[in-house]
């Protein structure tokens, strides 16, 4: 016969773990980004390129982290 099936432990979404993620990886984006735009001269420039990296770093790390949510 069939074996008993148990319900897989499923784990939540936590929406304050995804923002959390989304903001520590687009920080940091930005902070590297400052880093070099220090390095080149030019720090606001920098931070605002790495804003535009570590954004949608930020996005595909929440999406990777939360896959299982998504489908």
């Amino acid at each position: 016969m069939l074996a008993p099936m148990e319900p897989s432990p499923r784990a939540s979404f936590e929406p304050a773990g995804a923002g959390a993620l989304l903001g520590g990886v687009t920080a940091a984006g930005v902070g590297v980004g400052a880093l070099v735009g220090w390095a080149a001269g030019s720090l606001g420039l920098g931070a605002l390129v790495g804003a535009l990296v570590g954004i949608p770093a930020g996005v595909f790390a929440v999406y990777r982290r939360y896959r299982r949510f998504f489908t």
